[in-house]
């Protein structure tokens, strides 16, 4: 038997985009430990696109700003299984078409939708799933290693990651009454992944987080997957409401004596 338990569990992941999506690599490791895994996305077109990339697992189409598609959703993967055992929340949006802008310029339209997006679309989902989920089930989100830091071209998304750490303590406050579902994050630093790629400036923050690391190697994707599965296996039982910091050590870094140095000697 494997250590994690997962065979055959059935896991809803929501989020993939491509081979670069945290959802991605999560839904890799799951199949490799024998689990039954189920995919949402925004998008027919985005099914289109990754439908080949997940096979033979069902991908089902959910845009998640329309209350009526989670209901919709719920009730196709109710006709097709009978219990969830995790569910996988890997969804996240900031409008940075227009290019960056200061903080204090952000639309309330803006910023509103990637609230939505970004965090309530937890909530939604895991009441419309509720009598769905098996009573130890596991919820699993994704978020940033600190909200905490002013990264300008990150915006407004900081933000709307804060809301949802803050909403994960409720939901499993909310959902301990009558079960008992499990409610945790991981919170990753940065990462090489399509939807970063749109953050203005991002790859000169990467690589300076990379130099913070205490490795001096970025965090990978596959890492914060290793971990997403340990949170939505049976051995994580005792982690509940929390976020599961995974940044190689940057947090602890700042004052890295080569990274004073070049800070005060830049040539």
């Amino acid at each position: 038997m494997s250590f994690l338990s997962l065979k055959n569990k059935n896991i809803l992941i929501t989020g993939v985009a491509n081979k670069k999506s945290v959802a991605y690599h999560v839904g890799k490791v799951l199949v490799e430990e024998g689990a039954n895994v189920l995919y949402s996305v925004r998008s027919k077109e985005r099914k289109n696109s990754v439908e080949k990339l997940l096979t033979p697992a069902p991908v089902y189409v959910c845009d998640v700003e329309r209350e009526e598609e989670i209901d919709k959703l719920q009730k196709q993967l109710a006709g097709d299984v009978e219990t969830l055992h995790g569910l996988v929340h890997s969804i996240a949006f900031a409008n940075y078409a227009d290019g960056l802008k200061p903080f204090h310029e952000t639309s309330k339209k803006d910023f509103l939708q990637s609230i939505d997006i970004t965090c309530y679309s937890l909530i939604r989902l895991a009441d419309a799933f509720k009598s769905m989920f098996d009573s130890s089930a596991s919820v699993v989100t994704v978020s940033i290693s600190t909200t905490r830091m002013a990264a300008e071209n990150y915006g407004y998304m900081a933000p709307a990651k804060a809301a949802l750490d803050s909403s994960l303590c409720f939901l499993a406050k909310s959902f301990s009454a009558f079960s008992k579902v499990r409610f945790n994050s991981v919170n990753a630093g940065l990462l090489k992944t399509s939807a970063s790629a749109g953050i203005p400036s991002y790859i000169d923050s990467y690589l300076h987080a990379e130099e913070l690391t205490l490795r001096k190697k970025a965090l990978t994707t596959e890492e914060v997957a290793n971990a997403a599965v340990f949170l939505l296996s049976e051995r994580s039982s005792g982690i509940n409401a929390q976020g599961i910091v995974l940044d190689a050590g940057m947090s602890v870094n700042y004052f890295d004596t080569d990274i004073v140095r070049k800070a005060q000697r830049p040539d």
